[in-house]
């Protein structure tokens, strides 16, 4: 069961919730993120679609995503709408929450290895990294990503980012992404191909100081380069393809010669 800081969802709120009654007027669900509270959806916000049976989209023990529309604290209510969902939504929600569990079971382990309890990791690692990336998984990201210094930015304790880098370098693989484009480089003087060549070869060096990307440099044609990365952090890797293309026509325009660079679609 995936958690949340707060007691009640509130109006308007994407929730995962688990079928676990139908009947004719509706539904009853719980709450994963919720401690379980329970909730109903009334047979009108089950679709918008004429049906004859709430079973013709809904069956009991079926995990779905449900759009808050009352919550009453007092009285214990909660209910909710299937129908205002849209697709996308849905398929949002449910990977935000995939990846919420899979924060959990990281943090649990966590926590075994420090001697505490699965609380005092949301307390002390869990909701500092929800308050610093946005999501406790993101944390767990950028610490396979980029170390323990990531997570001692975000206030965590020397012994919880420890735990947490590892875990996180252990379990989690960063997806790479390829990105290129293409820098034209054209100089009409008689060193114009010695321009081109050291303009090139200062791209090679300067890509070769970054040791945690791939890279590639050939051309497609002359005057045509491709510069190719692939890097596990595209935000970084954008910035690296950018500052290679300006150092090659940097080092064109020096030999009187000219220069643009295109980036290429992801």
């Amino acid at each position: 069961m995936v958690r949340k800081r707060e007691k009640w969802p509130k109006v308007g709120e994407l929730v995962v919730g688990t079928v676990i009654k139908i009947f004719e007027q509706g539904a009853y669900v719980t709450l994963d993120e919720y401690e379980d509270k329970l909730a109903y959806v009334p047979a009108v916000e089950i679709t918008r679609s004429w049906f004859r049976s709430i079973k013709e989209y809904l069956r009991e023990g079926q995990k779905a995503v449900f759009k808050v529309m009352r919550v009453v604290p007092s009285r214990n209510q909660i209910d909710l709408s299937l129908k205002r969902v849209s697709e996308r939504e849905r398929k949002e929600k449910m990977y935000l929450w995939k990846r919420a569990q899979r924060a959990e079971k990281l943090l649990e382990l966590a926590a075994k290895k420090l001697g505490k309890t699965l609380d005092d990791a949301y307390k002390e690692a869990g909701w500092p990294m929800e308050d610093y990336f946005g999501e406790i998984y993101a944390g767990f990201e950028e610490a396979a990503l980029r170390g323990e210094k990531v997570l001692l930015e975000c206030g965590l304790k020397p012994e919880w980012a420890k735990v947490i880098t590892e875990l996180a370098k252990t379990h989690i693989e960063i997806p790479k992404v390829k990105l290129s484009g293409i820098v034209t480089l054209t100089c009409l003087s008689s060193r114009g191909i010695v321009a081109i060549k050291e303009a090139l070869t200062k791209v090679e060096e300067y890509l070769k100081s970054h040791k945690d990307i791939e890279w590639r440099v050939y051309t497609v044609g002359a005057p045509r380069y491709r510069i190719e990365i692939v890097t596990s952090n595209p935000k970084e890797g954008e910035k690296i393809l950018k500052e290679a293309a300006n150092i090659a026509i940097k080092t064109i325009k020096k030999h009187n010669g000219f220069g643009n660079f295109v980036r290429e679609e992801k």
